[in-house]
């Protein structure tokens, strides 16, 4: 739900409206907000004061995810917390342009911030969204950065489509009551999305999106952006290329596949930690193959390996030896080998770092890693040294 109303939005693009979010943004941290706030009331209306103070915070907040396009966007919170990182939208963008699709549909486009990385990309675009303050927004977005395209105020499951125009769909996974899990809940509902992919169609969805729900011959991305697992993305028609593919930014390193189990065996000197969006696509046993490893366990995503192996979709550590798994003689071990810093990573097993790490109360002055996890249908605790990033 946008927080300003169309008639205020307007006047925040006026000259006045200009001005007054650039005299904001100077005195920000210099008065407090309520004395900003107290000042600029004497000469603007209450309601204009209020949406420019919250573009100023906004804007602010959006530094990290949308980069230095965010001092010139007109934002709403929701919008915002909907937004796609600019790395993610920039891979999307350069995806279709190496597919050679010219044209693209943002259907429910919010406030624009996919259509301006889509226009930008080279790609003729045009929005459309149901609610005329969000569409007011994304063509403001836009205009402000000086891209081509236009935003209609219309409902994207009814609005029709030009026949080269491919569709771009975020289903909202919010409503009035917070955040929805059910893609039937979600807008538009999963249905109408599903229905799209019969064709060519970009979806933008939840990363924890579970594999029954992919269509068949639709093509099922994930996405980790700086090792966070960010979105999935959904390839329809001619745009599918494989049935899975895990993505790592920046940098773009990518695995497909088809969800292969993997072989499983002892665990041997190096021992690997896939991303997060390898782990989610389903596809470790696909990269201990490419790695020449073995799965420590058929239900645990660890890859482990006799040589040195590297790869941009895995983190690796050297297993230097076999600890107790349980806590009292760990602990001995532990200060036998001056242990201070300790570092526990776990996957599997019913243990809290955090709470360990406190009982264990290690007073050594040597840093450690350990990982404990299962093996061979067994808790085991492995002392390791992490290896720099490829």
């Amino acid at each position: 739900m946008t927080t300003v109303d169309l008639a205020t939005f307007e006047h925040l693009r006026s000259a006045a409206g200009q001005e007054l979010l650039a005299e904001i943004h100077r005195c920000a941290g210099r008065e407090s907000d309520l004395a900003l706030g107290t000042r600029l009331r004497r000469d603007h209306p209450v309601e204009l004061v209020a949406a420019a103070v919250t573009q100023n915070h906004l804007r602010g907040l959006a530094r990290t995810k949308l980069g230095d396009d965010a001092q010139h966007l007109y934002l709403t919170h929701d919008g915002l917390e909907q937004a796609t990182r600019a790395s993610v939208a920039q891979h999307r963008a350069a995806r279709l342009v190496a597919s050679g699709v010219e044209r693209v549909v943002d259907l429910g486009c919010g406030i624009g911030a996919d259509l301006v990385t889509f226009a930008r990309a080279g790609l003729a675009v045009r929005g459309v969204e149901i609610d005329p303050v969000r569409a007011a927004i994304a063509q403001a977005n836009l205009e402000v950065l000086g891209l081509p395209g236009r935003v209609d105020c219309a409902d994207a499951t009814t609005v029709p489509l030009e026949p080269d125009e491919v569709p771009f769909l975020d289903p909202a996974r919010r409503d009035g009551r917070g955040r929805v899990f059910d893609p039937e809940r979600m807008s538009p509902p999963w249905s109408h999305v599903t229905a799209r992919l019969d064709g060519r169609a970009v979806v933008k969805t939840m990363p924890g999106l579970p594999h029954e729900l992919v269509p068949e011959g639709v093509e099922a991305e994930w996405v980790s952006d700086a090792g966070d697992l960010v979105e999935a993305c959904l390839w329809g028609g001619d745009l599918a290329g494989v049935p899975r593919r895990a993505t790592a930014l920046p940098g773009a390193a990518t695995l497909t596949g088809t969800g292969e189990p993997g072989e499983v065996g002892p665990v041997g000197r190096w021992l690997h930690e896939p991303d997060d969006a390898v782990i989610r696509a389903g596809l470790v046993g696909e990269l201990a193959a490419l790695v020449g490893g073995r799965l420590v366990d058929p239900r645990i995503a660890y890859v482990t390996t006799d040589a040195s192996a590297a790869h941009p979709l895995m983190r690796s550590f050297e297993v230097l030896e076999e600890l107790p798994f349980r806590e009292k003689p760990l602990k001995a071990a532990l200060v036998a080998r001056d242990v201070g810093t300790l570092t526990i990573k776990k996957r599997g097993v019913d243990v809290v770092p955090e709470q360990l790490g406190r009982r264990l109360r290690l007073r050594g002055s040597q840093p450690a890693t350990l990982v404990m996890t299962r093996a061979a249908d067994a808790a085991v605790c492995l002392l390791v040294r992490p290896l720099p990033r490829p």
